[in-house]
């Protein structure tokens, strides 16, 4: 297995990392509901599931 020959300065592995970042994710607003939830997933509402602002599921509550 290779072994570096050399310690890597900070400098050269800062300049290496300089495009690794953190990024927050998109969030949508439901135009039905007007709740924030992430693109392209589905989210639940007052127990309904909701996806592109229509039910696509509820959730049926046992008595």
């Amino acid at each position: 297995m290779a072994h570096p020959k050399r310690r890597t300065s900070t400098t050269r592995r800062d300049k290496r990392r300089t495009h690794v970042k953190a990024v927050a994710d998109n969030i949508a607003i439901c135009p039905t509901t007007g709740q924030p939830h992430l693109f392209h997933h589905a989210h639940w509402y007052e127990g309904k599931l909701y996806y592109k602002g229509k039910v696509i599921a509820e959730k049926e509550v046992a008595i």
